[in-house]
């Protein structure tokens, strides 16, 4: 995410309309009147990923308005996906109403006039409505209704857009670009399960949405010491043949995939200031690996040092930070 605004390097009186230009850059012109408030105070962030954009923003109470005559001035014709972090929204397109809380995902678009009330912030995914491979008879039906963001494939498109908007990575170009892919077919996927039009979902972009629904059920049971290639394959009603076949499509197996991810989370706690009075074996233990001597063995090999040196190295080298500032 790279920072394109931020109210508190603007003077009070100019806060506003540099935010108005801001926003008309990276996402399109829209009108602002503030609402409470005389002084508008709010930052956005943006990360491109090829033709799709993911931008974060936050922003004090507005109504903001797409009028005809602004969308006739410029139309980037984008279909625009976002799910609510925070605060009260209401916006109004294609004769619909939708009142949006916190979690909420919502679509519209840029071509049809809109109105909004916002107080708190947004995460928004947009890309051109060219690319997208619903009919649009069948997204019209969804433009400004509330969709869950918290359950089946909702959550999923949830995480993947707060992980973005989080996430400190700087990424090539390339993977960049399959970034946005990932996140158009998931939205792809909600939109279809929502309208249970999956069967309209191609055949490719199914597939990367099924290995990412199994790669986030793997890691959310990554401490199950059972879990099974059998147990992930009947979760997803597919055959454990068919669970290897789609993880060779991406260079690993299931199993090697199962580990790496456990060795990631167990190194992530001993580095955890936070857990370092954490038993290693406990460590060890909340993340799948119930026998101490396999855990630093799987440890060392992959780090070459032992739990207990890294351990030490990462936490000795924070205190002397610490000491140095």
């Amino acid at each position: 995410m790279e920072k394109v605004f931020d109210s508190n390097d603007f003077p009070a009186r100019d806060a506003l309309s540099a935010w108005a230009e801001a926003t008309a850059d990276a996402v399109m012109p829209t009108s602002f009147k503030l609402i409470g408030t005389d002084v508008f105070q709010g930052w956005v962030s943006t990360m491109p990923l090829g033709a799709v954009q993911v931008s974060a923003m936050a922003y004090s109470s507005y109504l903001t308005r797409r009028t005809t005559k602004l969308i006739r001035a410029s139309d980037p014709e984008i279909l625009a996906f976002g799910v609510t972090s925070s605060g009260p929204h209401v916006i109004e397109q294609n004769r619909n109403r939708a009142a949006v809380r916190p979690g909420d995902l919502l679509l519209f678009e840029s071509s049809r006039p809109f109105e909004t009330y916002a107080d708190g912030g947004c995460i928004l995914m947009q890309f051109p409505r060219t690319l997208f491979p619903l009919a649009p008879r069948h997204i019209n039906q969804l433009i400004c209704r509330p969709l869950p963001g918290d359950q089946g494939m909702g959550r999923l498109l949830t995480g993947f857009l707060t992980h973005l908007a989080e996430d400190s990575t700087s990424y090539t170009p390339h993977d960049a670009v399959r970034l946005g892919t990932v996140g158009l077919d998931l939205v792809t996927a909600t939109l279809a399960h929502i309208m249970e039009r999956e069967g309209d979902i191609p055949s490719d972009a199914r597939q990367r949405v099924l290995y990412m629904r199994i790669t986030s059920f793997i890691e959310r049971h990554l401490g199950d010491t059972a879990l099974t290639a059998g147990e992930i394959a009947g979760a997803h009603h597919i055959s454990v043949r068919s669970l290897h076949r789609l993880f060779q499509q991406h260079g690993v197996t299931v199993r090697s995939w199962v580990r790496s991810q456990r060795l990631e989370r167990c190194r992530r706690d001993l580095a955890d200031p936070l857990k370092r009075h954490m038993p290693i074996q406990a460590v060890a233990a909340r993340w799948g690996f119930p026998h101490p001597a396999d855990f630093t063995r799987a440890f060392r090999a992959l780090h070459g040092i032992t739990p207990s040196d890294y351990r030490n190295q990462v936490h000795h080298h924070g205190t002397q930070a610490g000491t140095q500032s």
